[in-house]
């Protein structure tokens, strides 16, 4: 079948809107712009438009015209990074400090590409709900949406998301049943020592050492205290500590994030970081607070979804190009938390982007936005057929 000629068709549109969104990103909860852009789009081709939900999210409901039956959803994620774009594109971010690094602008108009489409055909039976969500990008956007009681007041029997993959190949597809992204936490951990000269670090007790130690002890959770078979992943990703080159400050801090799939792989592993640093603060007479967060769960896909998710990508890229062997990646995804609440499914869709997400010269390889947009399209007709 091949990408959705109709869709083909206004490709160049597709191309207009993630442009315009890549060059006013929005952080978490304030995509006020994306969410406008998002609910005048969706209210100009009839679909009936319902916003502020979960904060700035926004919801859109479409009737088919083949008569009343099951609803699915079609998810996008809105927000942008605190990340300043290195790439000097035409339409690169215009705000300092915040860039579409993740591709989260591709999704929305992927969806939005979906909705247009859906909305000037209707050929399907029961109702499509599209939903634009806020602050995925580890502030709770899903769990905001969902606290506003997303699917009681906008039901799906099921639901679709996707992600961009500058890993694959331009057209490729990856989605299969079960563990599919880990579940993800942050932590914060606070170290208060005692200050001194730093000529004098005797009279201290050094929290810059205390944090080296820490440093190095955490990295044992993971490869002495976990079983080879589960995965598990502690990252510290920031220290901070002092502001003076003659100075021993009296506090330090460390932050960092731990992805695992099993849940007493989770658990074990929060327990370790506070006993070790428990440990820790008895032997340099100093105080160590722990603060760990749970942000993000397993993402599981179902496995009926999944494989109609995979089968409407064989009608889009083929069925050499959609791949359904178990690849379970370490990143984590909000998403998550829809799924554990509606049945649904998440895929993976490649573009010819090298550069990593979260990088500041991340580049969205255009071409996905018609495939994207014809995937999730097809993945209503499909589930709403007559």
């Amino acid at each position: 079948m091949g990408i959705m000629p109709a869709i083909q068709d206004f490709a160049d549109d597709l191309v207009a809107i993630r442009r315009d969104l890549h060059a006013h990103p929005e952080i978490g909860f304030e995509e006020v712009r994306t969410s406008d852009v998002v609910a005048g789009k969706l209210a100009s081709w009839g679909i009936e438009v319902h916003r502020g939900v979960g904060g700035t999210g926004v919801v859109g409901i479409l009737q088919g015209a083949l008569g009343p039956g099951r609803r699915i959803g079609l998810r996008a994620d809105m927000d942008a990074l605190p990340i300043e774009e290195l790439t000097n594109l035409p339409w690169r971010s215009t705000r300092p400090g915040t860039m579409h690094a993740c591709g989260h602008d591709g999704h929305t108009t992927m969806v939005l590409g979906a909705a247009r489409y859906l909305a000037e055909n209707r050929n399907f039976k029961g109702t499509a709900v599209f939903v634009f969500q806020p602050a995925e990008e580890g502030l709770g956007g899903a769990r905001a949406m969902l606290a506003d009681k997303l699917f009681e007041r906008f039901p799906c029997d099921e639901i679709y998301g996707l992600h961009n993959a500058p890993y694959l190949e331009p057209g490729q597809v990856a989605v299969w049943p079960g563990e599919a992204m880990a579940a993800g936490d942050f932590f914060d951990i606070r170290i208060r020592g005692a200050g001194s000269h730093g000529a004098m670090p005797q009279e201290s007790r050094d929290p810059v050492v205390i944090a080296g130690a820490l440093i190095g002890a955490l990295q044992t959770v993971v490869s002495r205290n976990t079983h080879p078979l589960k995965a598990a992943v502690v990252s510290i990703t920031q220290v901070h500590a002092g502001s003076a080159y003659n100075v021993v400050p009296e506090e330090a801090a460390l932050a960092g994030t731990i992805r695992t799939f099993a849940p007493e792989v989770r658990a074990m592993v929060h327990e370790r970081i506070r006993t070790i640093a428990r440990g820790l603060a008895v032997s340099f007479g100093a105080e160590i607070e722990v603060d760990i967060r749970t942000i993000f769960n397993t993402l599981v896909n179902h496995a009926e979804p999944a494989a109609a998710f995979a089968e409407a990508a064989r009608d889009i890229v083929g069925a050499e190009n959609v791949i359904t062997e178990p690849r379970p990646m370490m990143g984590s995804e909000d998403f998550a938390d829809m799924l554990h609440q509606v049945p649904g499914a998440y895929c993976w869709v490649g573009h010819s982007g090298t550069v990593p997400l979260h990088n500041p010269s991340f580049v969205l390889g255009e071409e996905i936005l018609p495939v994207g947009a014809s995937l999730l399209a097809r993945i209503v007709e499909r589930r709403l057929a007559a």
